[in-house]
């Protein structure tokens, strides 16, 4: 009797432009990985996350273990965080039979402590490894791509968010319509060469696995322009296919899932083909979830920057593209939130920026602001030398003093457009507790963080009535409010109502009615709020 063969997948999350695989996120990649080993023979795939092992979950025995982890665009996480370099070096002599390493942790000191440390393609690496190939670096085959994701994914019910929150990541393209021009400067996307596409057919049985599998949100990511997906333009700047991404969008929609979010766009497209791009992002909004984000890479403002940069677009073309987005994507849906809106990526640190370069990128987020134009997220971050490394030194107070600004300026002002007062979002799924506050989020992409001043029970639902706005995040109350019932801390949280106040309504309450309450309350503009 043969020996059963065990491949055993750490996945310690990775965060990349493309893709996203931070919890409540499951990246492609370690579906992947998964699907290649089974294709190559292997008997089962058991699927760890780094949360299950930080809750002492044994790592069991294996004939090969895989670890993919790193991330080459960090941002702030909830619940989690991606694997530590310290994890990785105490768990890696524990792991069993021959290691693999991937993902941006591939580069750390710590990747010696493997067998084999890859970088392009780990599925693809795997796949000939236990075929008894030799395990070097290269990228999968179509073909490949499109077996190996119906093969893997099944470790999704293995995940510690299945079903709710876990957003499952599918891949629509690899590589840039920029690769001939090597593309932004920072990423890298253009090294993996001319985009090769995935057609919708592969792209909807894949998704249809995961429904069958109970998966109930899904996020098309992977790709550097999802306005760009389908195009047979080899230009740099593509002229989209809104047939392709109807029968995609249309046949996703089709499947009743919760949540269908998308995520990159290039702002020159849309700027460049705006019949075309207004009709791919008419689709997009009619068959997507509301809160769907389209990222804009704008990096800079500054004209000498884009230049040295060979970045995206000009802000002129930025503008265009926020413009348009909003036209078509402004109108509110179901869950509460508008159903398309842009986001503006800007990276620091790039080569010939100047402090004028932050009064340029201000400038343009001013413009929008004061046009009345919607930006769901202002994504700020310092260049990562992954690519090559860079000859600016960020000045930290300036970069500081800019994320202020914009904080203070900006992004207030977008949350008082996105969500005014008395916003009600569905389904906001209940994280975590701090204290006495609760912390939930919709599922989908780049979610609002919405604090609820009241302790909640977490992992439910519930909807939630938005009375204040931070600076990154809004602030409401569980909507329906039942007055009568609700613990006084509660009450204490409803606008202009306070300790003293909350204390009368406990001793005074019962309500029958709205007239009762006025009676209490004693003031017509508290009142008011109340009512709305």
């Amino acid at each position: 009797m043969t020996k059963e063969i065990v491949i055993v997948l750490i996945d310690g999350y990775i965060d990349d432009p493309a893709a996203l695989g931070v919890p409540p996120y499951i990246s492609p990649m370690i579906r992947s990985i998964a699907g290649a080993a089974l294709d190559a023979g292997a008997d089962r795939v058991e699927y760890i996350s780094i949360d299950m092992i930080r809750r002492h979950r044994k790592i069991p025995d294996a004939a090969v273990t895989v670890v993919l982890s790193g991330n080459t665009v960090p941002g702030k996480y909830l619940r989690t965080m991606p694997m530590s370099l310290k994890e990785l070096k105490e768990i890696a002599p524990k792991l069993k039979g021959w290691k693999m390493i991937s993902g941006s942790a591939a580069d750390s000191e710590e990747a010696g402590l493997f067998d084999f440390v890859i970088r392009k393609d780990p599925a693809a690496s795997l796949y000939d490894g236990i075929c008894g190939k030799e395990v070097g670096e290269r990228f999968r085959t179509l073909e490949e791509w499109n077996r190996w994701m119906l093969l893997g994914a099944d470790i999704v019910t293995q995940h510690q968010d299945f079903p709710d929150p876990l957003v499952a990541e599918i891949e629509s393209y690899r590589g840039c319509h920029r690769y001939k021009s090597g593309g932004c400067s920072y990423c890298i996307e253009p090294l993996k060469g001319r985009p090769l596409m995935r057609a919708p057919k592969d792209i909807l049985a894949e998704a249809s696995r995961l429904r069958e599998l109970g998966v109930r949100n899904i996020r098309i990511g992977g790709q550097t322009c999802i306005v760009s997906y389908g195009s047979e333009d080899d230009s740099e700047i593509p002229r989209p296919n809104p047939s392709a991404v109807r029968e995609l969008f249309e046949g996703l929609n089709s499947m009743g899932f919760s949540t269908i979010h998308v995520d990159n766009a290039n702002p020159a497209v849309i700027a460049s083909y705006p019949e075309e791009s207004r009709e791919v992002l008419k689709i997009l909004a009619d068959n997507c979830t509301d809160g769907n984000v389209l990222a804009l890479g704008m990096e800079s403002a500054d004209p000498f920057v884009v230049t040295e940069n060979n970045l995206n677009s000009t802000s002129e073309q930025v503008m265009d593209a926020v413009r348009l987005i909003n036209e078509i994507g402004s109108e509110r849906g179901p869950r509460g939130m508008p159903k398309l809106l842009p986001g503006i990526n800007i990276v620091c640190g790039l080569d010939g920026e100047t402090p004028a370069t932050y009064d340029m990128d201000m400038e343009i987020l001013r413009r929008m602001r004061d046009e009345g134009l919607m930006v769901r997220r202002i994504n700020i971050r310092q260049v990562l030398p992954v690519r090559r490394p860079f000859n600016v030194k960020v000045d930290q107070r300036r970069f500081k003093k800019f994320k202020e600004e914009v904080r203070e300026e900006i992004d207030r002002a977008m949350l008082e457009s996105i969500v005014p007062y008395g916003t009600v979002l569905k389904d906001v799924y209940l994280e975590l507790n701090d204290g006495n506050t609760t912390f939930g989020r919709q599922i989908g992409s780049y979610p609002l963080l919405i604090g609820i001043p009241y302790k909640l029970d977490t992992e439910q639902f519930t909807d939630v009535f938005i009375t204040v706005w931070g600076f990154r995040s809004i602030t409401g109350i569980t909507y329906p409010f039942d007055i009568n019932h609700m613990p006084m801390s509660s009450l204490e949280a409803l606008p202009g109502i306070g300790k003293k106040r909350a204390s009368k309504l406990v001793l005074e309450r019962p309500f029958a009615s709205m007239e009762d309450l006025e009676k209490v309350i004693e003031d017509p503009h508290v009142m008011d709020g109340l009512r709305d």
